[in-house]
């Protein structure tokens, strides 16, 4: 007999861990998270949060998505992308980044109601874990996973108590491994991934220094010094990344990864931080060093029986792209509502085989992104001519080469700027943030073939209500005047239905079926003399539907079904769809 039951265990108080634990406890669902360590995160590795993260923050309750922006530097602070020799030194360009340049600023506004953000992980972590806990989460510090064994009606999971050293088992009905980049879950459950762990070596240096008058007027969240052979693998380049404006910072410092792993001390970390910024005499508060290496690795199955795999467990990539933990958290809000409803007897267990079908395809889609987007820093290094085999001291003359006069220099001049713009693929790639369309059997055709990307995919967000798209936002009006977004109208663990004037009938139709199969079914009817009135018809153009159709929506935002207009028999369509999607 194991010595704790419960619900639902879960390996890692990270991003993804701790947001499922919050999400679960919301839902009421009880649950148990697990630490090897005794506190959480103790440096701010991830940092960039995207739109759809803060929407989820959102969903778990407007308190919670609070004080993330209490805590973040906001989003027009974390912009001017900036490429210099040293932050002291002379600037080689810059880009305007993260939705802050004003076309990219509009889509951002027009397609969702929160903000993108710069929130580190030191701050993101203990805000979902404060969160889970205050909920009912059950939590337990200074605990390793050893190991796990599923049967046909749970997982019985060994764990080490480090403060006694001694053994003890956790019985549960699922078991989710969000243990990070190198999960003994996944490892255990035996998921097959492809790709490559440890193509490329990095360093971080932790530490405090006021550098105000170097960056202040030009805001941004990193600053790409190039230096021609002075990084410890040659690459010519290092990075410093604002943890905290305008006095907590971070160095990305690359090396070797086939040589020795170099010991960081406050010597050298000190020497780096001088070069890089430019002052030969400033003094740093060291607070950290640490070595990490580059993966391009991702799971091809996500999950086995009764064992879910989330976050870096599965998809382990670079920091390119800020995709870590906002995909991470994403996986979470995709799990714990068919999680809950599994484990309320609302679904079949079938349900649960959709977050492999959906978040599967998400990690490769991330892993290829964030890598490529390392590739694609290969064309400013040649057009600065610092390309791999060029000696340092010929680099150097390359580098200053672009200042003179001559056609040769312009030429290279507008290959620089044709290559610093070309990273915003990397740092304002609004498409793969929030363009995930899935496709499984938790979502219903509407016998619509998918509408085509009228424009980049991976630049542009293109809002649809095809069912597997995240239902789009617009602003729609309270009886009492107060604005209010379309996702503000779902979620909350529950789905939705959302019609108009003509569409009483859907309504009545949700009632039926929630009170035949034993669910929690919302109904918004938008419209004249509704609680919700569409008086800037942004509504009508986003839904895609007539005022007598219907959208069903996720508990995760995501179109599970729409009708375009009224059904002949809308509870029998509402029927087949609610069983289809919840494999009943």
């Amino acid at each position: 007999m194991a010595d704790i039951s419960t619900d639902v265990l879960i390996i890692g108080t990270g991003p993804a861990g701790s947001a499922t634990a919050a999400l679960l406890s919301s839902y009421g669902i009880e649950n148990m998270v697990v630490n090897r360590y005794r506190w959480l995160a103790n440096t701010p590795r991830a940092h960039i949060t995207n739109q759809r993260t803060m929407e989820v923050l959102r969903d778990l309750g407007r308190d919670v998505e609070d004080e993330a922006y209490m805590h973040a530097t906001h989003q027009d602070l974390m912009g001017e992308n900036v490429f210099c020799e040293s932050l002291a030194g002379e600037e080689i360009g810059r880009m305007k980044a993260w939705g802050n340049h004003p076309l990219s600023k509009a889509e951002h506004e027009m397609s969702s109601p929160c903000h993108m953000n710069d929130l580190p992980q030191t701050f993101m972590e203990p805000l979902l874990f404060k969160t889970a806990c205050s909920r009912g989460t059950q939590a337990r510090m200074s605990t390793e996973y050893l190991r796990h064994e599923q049967d046909a009606d749970g997982v019985t999971t060994t764990c080490l108590d480090r403060l006694t050293g001694k053994e003890f088992t956790i019985r549960s009905k699922y078991l989710v491994g969000a243990d990070g980049g190198k999960s003994l879950v996944a490892e255990h459950a035996g998921l097959p991934f492809e790709g490559q762990m440890a193509v490329g070596g990095s360093m971080n240096i932790l530490f405090r220094a006021d550098l105000s008058k170097y960056v202040a007027h030009r805001p941004s969240v990193l600053y790409w010094v190039m230096q021609p052979g002075a990084d410890v693998g040659g690459i010519g380049m290092g990075l410093v990344r604002m943890v905290r404006p305008w006095n907590e910072w971070l160095i990305v410092w690359g090396y070797d990864i086939n040589g020795p792993e170099p010991e960081v001390t406050e010597e050298f970390a000190t020497g780096v931080a001088r070069q890089l910024i430019g002052d030969p005499e400033l003094e740093i508060e060291l607070i950290s060093a640490n070595t990490w290496t580059v993966n391009n690795y991702y799971a091809t199955r996500t999950s086995e029986g009764r064992v879910f795999c989330m976050g870096d467990a599965i998809h382990r990539h670079p920091p390119s792209n800020g995709l870590g933990s906002n995909t991470s958290i994403q996986d979470a809000f995709n799990l714990a509502w068919k999680l809950s409803m599994v484990l309320k007897g609302q679904a079949g267990a079938r349900l649960l085989d959709s977050y492999d079908a959906e978040r599967a395809p998400v990690a490769k889609q991330i892993v290829t992104r964030a890598n490529q987007s390392i590739a694609e820093t290969g064309p400013i290094f040649e057009a600065l001519g610092m390309g791999e085999g060029v000696d340092p001291v010929q680099m150097q003359k390359n580098l200053e080469a672009r200042c003179d006069g001559n056609p040769a220099a312009e030429k290279q001049r507008e290959a620089i700027r044709k290559a610093i713009a070309f990273k915003k693929y990397e740092f304002d790639a609004h498409g793969v943030e929030m363009n995930q369309r899935y496709i499984s059997d938790a979502i219903v055709s509407d016998g619509q073939i998918e509408p085509a990307m009228e424009l980049d995919p991976d630049m542009h967000y293109q809002p649809t209500t095809w069912p597997g798209a995240r239902l789009p936002h617009a602003w729609v009006y309270e009886a009492g005047g107060a604005e209010v977004s379309s996702l503000d109208l779902c979620g909350h663990g529950q789905f939705t239905v959302l019609t108009g004037l003509g569409g009483e009938a859907w309504a009545k139709a949700a009632a039926a079926v929630a009170k035949r199969l034993g669910i929690e079914i919302t109904t918004r009817i938008i419209g004249p003399r509704q609680a919700h009135l569409d008086h800037s018809g942004d509504w009508a153009r986003a839904s895609e539907i007539t005022d007598s159709g219907c959208l069903l929506v996720r508990p995760d935002h995501h179109v599970a079904w729409r009708c375009a207009k009224m059904a002949k028999e809308p509870e029998a369509e509402l029927s087949r769809v609610f069983e289809a999607v919840l494999g009943r």
